[in-house]
């Protein structure tokens, strides 16, 4: 059973390598974000924006059910985890980034159902972690603070903190076995590999093969 969770996106970066804000990337017609929204949605009870200045959030507003600024503005993923965390109205948060455009709500609904007993369940895989495909417990609040209050900005400086489900590769390969969902826009080069991989017949994203 999956329990209730909020669902955060976090936009608002600097976007400086795509040379836009890759929220609003068009992804098969649509805005980037909305393809992310939609898959968050079938998760969590709420799907809240975070990340950026405020001044700016209002253009995401279509795309959730509320849309928060950083509390500590200028430190990035970390600013924008502590933001949704702190105003999610359950316990668990999914947080994901808004550059995901093979976001898979079996995989997602997977990685909430193991928050049980856990602060954070995030995978691990050969090049590192991944924190912005991964579920909260508002039980890492204060050691994000605290994180962030040092001057530490790196987003996983505070694991050592809390409890911390490391997942496997091999544990959700009947789910998503090359990662797909973990996959995120940097580039415009990403961008246009991630419309063709859209578009193949049968691929992650794609329509199903005849």
């Amino acid at each position: 059973m999956v329990p209730p969770a909020s669902s955060v996106i976090l936009a608002g970066g600097a976007s400086r390598r795509m040379g836009r804000d890759k929220a609003f990337l068009d992804f098969g017609g649509r805005p980037l974000i909305a393809c992310v929204a939609d898959q968050v949605r079938q998760v969590g009870r709420e799907v809240i924006v975070a990340g950026g200045a405020g001044d700016g959030l209002a253009r995401y507003a279509p795309f959730a059910d509320r849309c928060v600024p950083d509390a500590y503005p200028g430190v990035g993923t970390l600013g924008g985890i502590h933001a949704g965390l702190q105003v999610a109205r359950h316990d668990l948060a999914l947080v994901v980034a808004c550059d995901m455009p093979f976001l898979n709500s079996e995989l997602l609904a997977w990685f909430v159902a193991a928050a049980d007993g856990w602060d954070l369940v995030v995978l691990q895989h050969e090049q590192g972690v991944e924190p912005l495909h991964a579920v909260y417990r508002k039980t890492c609040l204060p050691s994000i603070e605290a994180t962030i209050l040092s001057g530490e900005r790196c987003a996983f400086a505070f694991y050592d903190q809390i409890r911390v489900r490391f997942v496997n590769p091999d544990e959700i390969a009947h789910l998503d076995p090359g990662l797909s969902s973990f996959r995120n826009l940097n580039t415009p080069q990403d961008w246009y590999q991630a419309l063709q991989q859209a578009s193949a017949p049968g691929r992650n994203g794609g329509p199903p093969a005849p």
